[in-house]
């Protein structure tokens, strides 16, 4: 049987169009100040968890939150979705640092992302 990973889901992202309003009400709900604040993404951290918030995220194709499981092998994880019905939603691309993300709809419709860090950092 082949599984994911052990690491679960450690990234939740937030679509937002107010990054303003929404980071206030964030620091207010989390009780914590940003870990990361730029115009491109606001990143909360709470134990190993990472909460984000992506303004414009609607304008990127993002239709609502996405939780992202962190996984070891980022391809091989999203073809288990298309290989159970499942369409990509965002091909695997490198975010920065070597980090890749990609995500897919399963066969009802449910977006579930993936995050791979670099071997090194893992």
């Amino acid at each position: 049987m082949n599984k994911i990973n052990n690491q679960g889901i450690k990234t939740v992202l937030y679509p937002v169009k107010d990054v303003a309003q929404a980071k206030a009400l964030y620091v207010k709900l989390l009780g914590v100040e940003p870990e990361s604040d730029t115009p491109y993404y606001v990143g909360f951290k709470l134990g190993d968890q990472q909460i984000g918030l992506v303004p414009n995220g609607q304008a990127q194709g993002m239709t609502g939150t996405t939780a992202y499981y962190h996984v070891d092998d980022i391809k091989t994880s999203l073809q288990l979705i298309l290989d159970a019905g499942g369409q990509v939603e965002q091909a695997v691309r490198d975010v920065g640092a070597g980090r890749q993300v990609a995500s897919a709809k399963d066969a009802d419709g449910n977006i579930i992302g993936f995050i791979q860090d670099p071997k090194n950092s893992v």
